[in-house]
């Protein structure tokens, strides 16, 4: 990868630089090397060298700045989902009430339990049952420190000796990056942009074997603001059952959705094949910081309790950290008294956005969008680099960009999409039609001449 080959060429002109007085001295005293390190192969050569927040901060690090170390213009960030930065993505009073509330009640002030707290538990059971036909209840919900960390307790109690997992490309590099460290395999499974980034379910099962133990779906999907209807859902479960492995369902982005067709959980099809539901109060409610997720087991026939996986979540769990206590105790006033009114709002100010992001994409024969946003806060779009005169791939694309724009984009080869571009539209909609333009005016200087 691109991408990697970067950093790794970075780290191979430090591990170059020659030791300085104090450490050949050492070196030289020493009986024997030290005991612990990591060994030169090892380093940045995974996928775990790849994530989101460092891409993010390499492209800010390329952006022009003056003596004082500021940047000399407004920067519109465009590459990563956080609408909390946001005046119209404010989040709800009720929400932040409720822990108010909760923190002052001096009741959630003690360590937590394993699973969470019973309450929170029960809210979030309550809650996520409104949309699947299978009463969800306590011992079903498993909180955790936001949807990366429910990410992690699910990969590594999928990991075993020479176990392989499904990730759908493009997809969500944190996923690849904590399989890498659990010594998980990887396999990606292509989506297809041109049936609205559906998954290619016979790209599934040429990959999958007998050592296959899980699918990993993005629904509503980051990057590619897909959202998948109830016969693709049905399809991918029985797929999955045929197959012998469970899904994960990444619903982060549930129910934001704003074109025709409506978000439907993939626990609906839980009587077909088990099904692990991550999910978090993150995007929903505008509070990233506020790191409170889940897994949710929707497992009617109890398969998943009799595999040993639900016990190997806990077991995971038991040496982890925790959420905030007063988070969690806040959870059962924040689900139930944030109004409809609310969410319809978000998700109007969001359609709103991506409506602006379409327009402005195809008005730029530099990029093409094969398929219009429908959900999630995102768009992937394909990058031409023929149309331009000095630029080779995304990467340099989203270097440059940032050098001489000051917008930070996503590149696509850190997704698993070479040449393509993930855009973000959850921000206020006059930064995004300002950083659109730049990207249009910086499309434009770097054109190929006719």
């Amino acid at each position: 990868m691109q991408l990697l080959h970067s950093i790794n060429k970075k780290q191979s002109l430090l591990r170059a630089l020659p030791l300085n007085t104090k450490e050949k001295k050492m070196e030289i005293k020493g009986s024997r090397e030290w005991n612990f390190g990591v060994e030169e192969e090892e380093q940045g050569n995974t996928a775990s060298a790849v994530t989101v927040r460092g891409v993010l901060n390499t492209l800010y690090q390329n952006i022009r700045k003056d003596d004082n170390n500021t940047p000399v213009d407004v920067v519109i960030p465009i590459g990563h989902g956080d609408p909390s930065n946001f005046p119209c993505f404010r989040t709800p009073p009720t929400a932040e009430d409720a822990v108010v509330n909760a923190l002052r009640s001096a009741n959630f002030n003690s360590y937590s339990y394993t699973n969470g707290l019973p309450s929170a538990r029960k809210a979030i059971a309550e809650y996520l049952s409104q949309d699947v036909p299978n009463k969800l209840t306590v011992d079903d919900v498993f909180v955790t420190l936001g949807c990366i960390q429910a990410i992690e307790m699910i990969i590594t109690a999928l990991a075993r000796p020479g176990a392989n997992v499904l990730f759908p490309r493009p997809g969500f590099p944190y996923y690849e990056a904590r399989a890498a460290s659990s010594k998980l395999e990887v396999r990606h499974y292509d989506l297809i942009p041109e049936q609205g980034w559906e998954v290619d379910l016979q790209h599934v099962e040429a990959l999958s074997d007998e050592n296959t133990v899980a699918m990993v779906v993005i629904n509503p999907g980051n990057p590619c603001g897909s959202v998948y209807n109830a016969q693709h859902l049905e399809k991918i479960a029985e797929t999955a059952r045929k197959l012998r492995f469970v899904v994960v369902a990444d619903e982060v982005y549930a129910h934001i959705c704003f074109g025709s067709t409506p978000f439907i959980p993939m626990g609906v099809y839980a009587s077909i094949v088990p099904v692990l539901t991550l999910g978090s109060i993150s995007k929903r409610l505008g509070v990233p910081g506020w790191r409170l997720g889940w897994i949710v087991t929707n497992d009617p026939d109890g398969i998943l309790k009799k595999s040993g996986l639900t016990r190997k979540i806990i077991n995971c769990l038991d040496i982890s950290t925790d959420p905030v206590t007063f988070i969690q105790g806040a959870i059962p006033d924040m689900l139930q008294n944030t109004t409809k009114e609310y969410y319809s709002k978000i998700v109007a100010i969001v359609k709103e956005a991506a409506e602006i992001c379409y327009s402005k994409i195809k008005n730029n024969p530099v990029i093409d969008c094969p398929h219009k946003p429908e959900g999630s806060m995102f768009v992937m779009v394909k990058l031409n680099v023929s149309l331009l005169a000095d630029i080779n791939d995304d990467l340099e694309f989203c270097l440059k960009l940032a050098q001489e724009e000051s917008v930070i984009v996503m590149p696509g080869v850190a997704l698993g999409m070479k040449n393509w571009l993930r855009i973000t539209f959850a921000i206020e909609p006059s930064l995004l039609e300002d950083g659109l333009q730049r990207i249009e005016v910086f499309c434009h200087r770097h054109a190929k001449k006719q």
